[in-house]
């Protein structure tokens, strides 16, 4: 941990910032998983979706922009490298894809496994008293919801 004058003890800066990388990486794989789905979709909805999941790859951008600078508020270092996404827990986007179904369920998948991450994040952050991490979980959790409404919505009867 870098010294800072933060005043959060030192053992849960740390803690907190083990949990923030492991949702940093996510947010960045729930990002390239959504450029797959904008980038290969297909079908009568092509348009709809093709912008629908380039707002859920913005959404995730700046998912990962907060998260990264939330670590090192907190006095850690923000590891957004290559070898630290393959250890995301999120499910793999299929890359050879094309129909638009499998675009959006896949995509419906992913953002049900970050947004329960989330979920259990904003509890470990209150253990850990930082309302601020909680917070800003909080706030993902709200705008991963909506996204995954969105999404969800083009299979839903």
């Amino acid at each position: 941990m870098i010294v800072t004058r933060n005043d959060l003890p030192t053992a849960n800066r740390a803690k907190i910032c083990d949990v923030l990388n492991e949702r940093l990486r996510d947010s960045i794989k729930l990002g390239l998983c959504a450029k797959q789905a904008h980038w290969n979709v297909k079908g009568v909805n092509f348009i709809a979706l093709h912008k629908l999941f380039d707002e859920v790859y913005e959404a995730a951008e700046g998912f990962t922009d907060e998260i990264g600078e939330r670590i090192t508020a907190l006095g850690g270092l923000a590891d957004g490298s290559v070898e630290a996404l393959t250890k995301s827990v999120l499910p793999d986007h299929p890359t050879t894809a094309v129909d638009w179904k499998t675009h959006v369920s896949s995509l419906a998948d992913e953002l049900r496994s970050y947004g329960k991450l989330i979920r259990q994040n904003i509890n470990h952050a209150d253990e850990l008293d930082d309302k601020g991490t909680a917070d800003l979980f909080t706030d993902i959790v709200r705008a991963v919801d909506k996204h995954l409404w969105f999404v969800e919505a083009h299979v839903q009867d």
